[in-house]
């Protein structure tokens, strides 16, 4: 797809659009981009995407140069929609976000296309509803993620494999590098090295993070 067609796809949209080059920067910026976030498309264009989102998930920062989006679209792998909260003229909001692939006349990698729709209100009456089931009954946080979370998180798309779920799931239960090496019968080095697999497909900082975007991904 050449640029001239992309940027007419991202303008074809009364939602706020953008698109995201290979490398992370923003390479066409709509009408509806420009008036919720406040940046003119010459100002948008050849930042890089996490600068201007400032995304952040419901287990923390979300936004880096090797995030799960970037990841997915790199590898050609469809997205669901995700909630994200981003900085906006109006402040921190929630929006809802889907991720189209298309590919770069220009390129090998393909771009990512972005249509953001704005759900704040919603998102944050959702949790505080799911705040309140979690401390007023006995139905478990996972089983209350789930009734009640209408939309997808990001991590949910993470290509992990099985060996890399087997991990996952022993350090949620609170186990040691050390002691899944022994159960899985691999080197504590081996382990070590799929955790920081882990980090880096879901987006998270520490072990703990990973564990909690997992499962509110759902993916344990």
């Amino acid at each position: 797809m050449r640029h001239e067609e992309l940027k007419k796809l991202v303008d074809s949209t009364a939602d706020p659009s953008f698109a995201v080059d290979s490398e992370g920067f923003i390479s066409a910026w709509n009408a509806g981009a420009e008036k919720l976030f406040g940046r003119a498309a010459i100002e948008a264009v050849g930042q890089r995407c996490g600068l201007i989102l400032k995304g952040t998930d419901e287990c923390g920062s979300f936004c880096s140069d090797n995030c799960t989006v970037r990841q997915a679209v790199e590898n050609r792998h469809p997205l669901g929609n995700f909630d994200l909260q981003i900085e906006t003229t109006s402040g921190r909001q929630w929006s809802n976000v889907s991720v189209l692939i298309a590919d770069d006349h220009n390129s090998t990698r393909p771009q990512a296309i972005y249509i953001i729709r704005p759900i704040d209100l919603r998102k944050r009456l959702e949790i505080l509803v799911r705040d309140f089931v979690v401390s007023s009954t006995s139905v478990s946080p996972e089983n209350v993620v789930a009734m009640i979370t209408s939309t997808r998180a990001p991590a949910k798309d993470a290509e992990l494999s099985a060996r890399e779920l087997e991990v996952l799931r022993l350090l949620a239960r609170g186990e040691s590098s050390k002691s899944i090496g022994q159960q899985l019968h691999i080197s504590r080095t081996t382990v070590n090295n799929h955790v920081q697999h882990l980090l880096r497909k879901l987006s998270a900082h520490n072990r703990l993070e990973a564990i909690r975007r997992a499962e509110h991904a759902g993916l344990i």
